[in-house]
């Protein structure tokens, strides 16, 4: 089960920097998007039976993001907000690949305890969350929720801190994800928690959770635990659009992992399918 944002995507990729106050030319596209999504369409595409937890807008693009999840075989247990729209989300793309991102949260910012069901969870054996979630006051408390249903119902669990920008008090964040089995920082995620981009600085964190899987872009995936740390270097690829690579990456982890592969197939599947999401435009698999 993944519990994050469901959004709608508009990918504009341009090959100049932006003028500010001026105009440029780009290529437009609209997509699916949030990481929460992008992740249960990356672990769907590997043959993982996924349920996405995500609170939407009663609007057409929250229509459309069922109806796209569902075709591609994932189980929505989606709460529907009257008020608020679906979660958008501005990314724009530079001539290395680069993405930033302007996102209006939406719906998802009003997910709420009372959207962590029973029924939501039937079936589970792990529960993935979205960092976002944690990182975003107004929805803190459902992603604890969720954490905290998962622990009693015997799930294993993981999180991706996702946005390192917001990581304004790495000892809170740190307290909410207390017993989880996977911390799945990026490098400058890893720096906003620890103060250091070195992999090794993540056995810091151990005891506060399981492990800590790092992916660090061409510098390829680390896997921090009791036994040390093992590395593996990047699959190469053409960046083209770099959004939704840590999704896909945890993907690939969870899959290898929950299958009790070995540390190095574990990460190796990681970085597989994250040279897979940068070689294409857009944050899920085609």
């Amino acid at each position: 089960m993944v519990v994050g944002d469901a959004a709608l995507d508009v990918i504009a990729r341009h090959d100049k920097p932006l003028p500010h106050g001026g105009d440029a030319r780009a290529k437009i596209r609209f997509t699916g998007g949030g990481a929460g999504a992008n992740t249960a369409l990356w672990l769907r595409s590997l043959g993982a039976e996924t349920t996405l937890l995500a609170r939407i807008g009663d609007d057409p693009g929250g229509r459309l993001i069922r109806a796209e999840l569902e075709a591609a075989g994932v189980r929505c247990a989606f709460a529907v907000d009257a008020e608020a729209p679906t979660c958008c989300v501005v990314v724009m793309v530079d001539g290395s690949g680069q993405r930033s991102m302007l996102a209006d949260r939406g719906a998802n910012q009003r997910f709420a305890p009372g959207d962590v069901t029973a029924e939501a969870l039937e079936g589970a054996s792990h529960l993935h969350l979205s960092g976002y979630v944690l990182l975003d006051p107004p929805s803190r408390a459902a992603g604890l929720a969720a954490l905290a249903v998962a622990k009693e119902a015997g799930l294993t669990t993981s999180v991706d801190p996702q946005a390192a920008a917001h990581i304004t008090d790495p000892a809170a964040f740190l307290a909410d994800v207390r017993g989880v089995d996977l911390l799945m920082p990026n490098t400058e995620e890893l720096v906003a928690l620890t103060g250091s981009a070195d992999p090794a600085s993540a056995k810091e964190l151990l005891g506060t959770v399981g492990a800590v899987v790092v992916t660090a872009g061409l510098d390829g995936a680390s896997w921090v635990d009791a036994g040390g740390v093992t590395s593996v270097p990047a699959v190469e690829a053409e960046c083209i659009d770099s959004t939704g690579a840590g999704d896909a990456f945890d993907a690939g982890v969870l899959t290898g992992w929950l299958a009790g592969e070995s540390t190095v197939d574990i990460l190796r599947h990681g970085t597989r399918l994250g040279a897979l999401a940068v070689g294409k435009v857009g944050p899920q698999p085609s």
